[in-house]
């Protein structure tokens, strides 16, 4: 018999529900960290409503906030409906937005009337905000004072109201009107003498958030400050909620989701790949791709044009897909890093200049490895060739060949390099998501030029000689 403490909590689990009561049950998992609960579930999906079951309704509905939204609505839907409305109702106000506002309409009205009356005013009233704006994360639970108030009130009243809301860290300081007058650490108010007064403690600098704002900006608000939690006011500074870092680290993760969704040549989902409907799954692809076929057939233009000057030299049609593939990987690799940058806050648009010159440099600098590369392969295949282990593909002039070969990289690289580049910043300048210039995107604009540059590059140094 294995040790009790060598064995996965997945055995421990199935050895009780085989050997032990419902109350041993209970209390095995209500021992278990909320995040091994989660793996047990994930791996296991059939196991996901006898844990959620056997859980104290507190520890359930901080383990239904983590799950997948896919396991979320297989448990709401097979829960019976005391129970469901029990976790809804014990959810905090912005983790059961978050699961409402991915739901259809009707099962939402559903959902809301089993929610107590002052849960389902909350409910709607955060509903009521713009999808994807800050209304729909924060949550009404929090611990406000009055700037008359001493330091022994303070800490009163975070006895008193604490325990119900979100986070303790910070106190919100409001007028008798509700307006945001400051936001103080509770470590100043543990410090402090408990007859100083709220008002001799305020600074005035605090960061807020307007309800309005869109959740990026949150997401670029918190990674400036060293704050875990940043008070909502609406247009005339009244205090309606707070946004926590573990709401905001949930939205970053689903904007990298949907960023990486774009940057492949797609919308972005507004579902998992596997629930998202057929057919919804095709319109969200085809656009994209229509637009992507249709500027590749401006490369079977540019091919057309200069259909008397392949005849006549065929041997160049062997590296147009050289000449392609390295334009369109050289943007697609500025692109992908611009992206990352400006979501990262290390690239703004008045970095424009530095990220150009920067791009020049590369692009030349990689134009001339590859250039390089390619003039030693064909110099190389003509040292074989000339002594009969080849077979003759260059005739006598292929150092010209090979000299067009590599100006045309260093053309076409630089090019790539700096399409990639200020693609996404121009986009982000008219107001568009950059991530909307998709690697395939740039690699389908760098194709036609590079075929352009590739050609124009032959006439300049094979005119008179081969063509």
């Amino acid at each position: 018999m294995p040790e009790q403490d060598d064995l996965t909590i997945q055995d421990q689990y199935e050895e009780i529900l085989h050997n032990g009561t419902d109350q041993d049950i209970f209390n095995f998992l209500n021992q278990q960290n909320i995040s091994d609960l989660a793996e047990l579930i994930d791996e296991n999906e059939d196991l996901e409503m006898e844990v959620i079951q056997h859980l104290s309704i507190h520890r359930a509905a901080g383990l239904f906030k983590i799950l997948e939204h896919s396991s979320q609505k297989r448990i709401i839907k097979n829960l019976p409906p005391v129970k469901s409305a029990e976790l809804l109702n014990e959810m905090q106000a912005d983790d059961r937005t978050a699961f409402l506002e991915d739901l259809p309409n009707e099962v939402v009205r559903e959902l809301v009337k089993t929610l107590t009356p002052e849960e389902r005013k909350i409910t709607l009233s955060l509903l009521g905000y713009p999808e994807n704006s800050v209304g729909r994360l924060m949550t009404p639970d929090y611990v406000y004072v009055h700037e008359n108030n001493t330091v022994a009130e303070v800490l009163d009243i975070i006895r008193h109201v604490g325990k119900d809301t979100e986070t303790i860290d910070v106190i919100y300081v409001i007028n008798d009107h509700g307006e945001l007058l400051d936001d103080i650490r509770i470590r100043e108010f543990i410090l402090a003498p408990p007859e100083k007064k709220v008002s001799e403690m305020m600074d005035g600098r605090y960061i807020e958030l307007n309800v309005n704002d869109d959740q990026e900006t949150a997401n670029e608000v918190f990674k400036m400050n060293n704050r875990v939690a940043l008070p909502v006011v609406d247009d005339y500074n009244v205090l309606l909620g707070i946004v926590t870092i573990d709401d905001v680290l949930w939205v970053a993760n689903e904007e990298f989701g949907e960023d990486i969704q774009k940057i492949g040549g797609s919308e972005a989902l507004d579902q998992p790949y596997l629930e998202t409907p057929f057919f919804k799954l095709i319109r969200k692809r085809v656009g994209w791709l229509i637009i992507l076929f249709l500027s590749e057939m401006l490369t079977a233009t540019a091919m057309a044009f200069y259909n008397d000057e392949l005849a006549k030299v065929i041997v160049l049609t062997n590296f147009i897909p050289l000449i392609m593939s390295s334009g369109g990987n050289s943007g697609s690799q500025a692109s992908t890093l611009i992206i990352q940058a400006m979501a990262l806050g290390e690239v703004t648009l008045a970095d424009w200049w530095r990220v150009m010159r920067r791009e020049i440099l590369s692009g030349l600098t990689l134009g001339v490895i590859l250039g390089f590369i390619g003039f030693c392969r064909i110099t190389l295949w003509s040292f074989l060739m000339h002594h009969g282990i080849m077979s003759d593909i260059y005739g006598l002039h292929w150092f010209l060949i090979a000299t067009t070969v590599s100006c045309s990289l260093v053309g076409v690289v630089l090019w790539g390099s700096l399409t990639g580049s200020m693609l996404p910043i121009v986009l982000k300048k008219l107001g568009a998501d950059p991530a909307s210039s998709s690697a395939p995107f740039v690699a389908t604009l760098v194709d036609v030029t590079g075929l352009i540059i590739f050609f124009n590059v032959a006439l300049f140094f094979l005119k008179g000689i081969l063509l």
